[in-house]
Parts: structure tokens; sequence; C-alpha cells
């Protein structure tokens, strides 16, 4: 897979196993840049580093992609539970 630049767009627009081989990619060429991209996402670097170390058996590319993954659904669920609660029918608003 040739490796673009990863934003979060493209992320969100990669399947699982892409986003596995991007971080596989980011891991072993430019452990930098992996960084970043995990502090844009915001993803937690200690959580990262608890998942790295307890399973050390699991490939890191697929840790790191499912704690992307996971954190990018925290992210649309709170979208949504704000968005829901701030909808206010135009009758209430005055």
């Amino acid at each position: 897979m040739n490796q673009p630049f990863l934003d979060i767009a493209i992320i969100e627009q990669l399947s699982r196993q892409d986003l596995i081989a991007a971080m596989n990619h980011l891991v072993d060429t430019d452990f930098e840049k992996l960084i970043y991209l995990l502090y844009r996402v915001d993803v937690n670097e200690n959580k990262i580093k608890q998942l790295l170390e307890g399973k050390s058996e699991t490939d890191a590319g697929e840790l790191i992609a499912d704690a992307i993954i996971e954190r990018q659904l925290e992210k649309a669920a709170a979208r949504k539970k704000y968005t829901q609660q701030t909808d206010i029918n135009e009758q209430e608003k005055w």
C-alpha cells in the first residue's frame, strides 16, 4: 500500500486492514509521524503504551488501528449526543 500523508479525513476512509498496514508502516518508518497522527486523532498516548506493553504478541499496527477506530467512534457518538441535545424546536427557542 502506498502511504499518503495520513490525516483524519483519510483515516476515516480506510478499511481496518488498510489502517493496520498504515500504522505498521509508520511504526517501521516514521515513528514521529505516528505520534503526531495519534495526537491529531486524540488517542491517549498512555493508552497506546499500555496496549503495546500488555499485548506484546499482538501486531502493534493492529492495536494502534483499533485504538484509533475506538476513539473515532467515541467522538462520533459524542457529536451525535451533543447534536441531539442542542436540537431545539423552533417554538421553544423563543
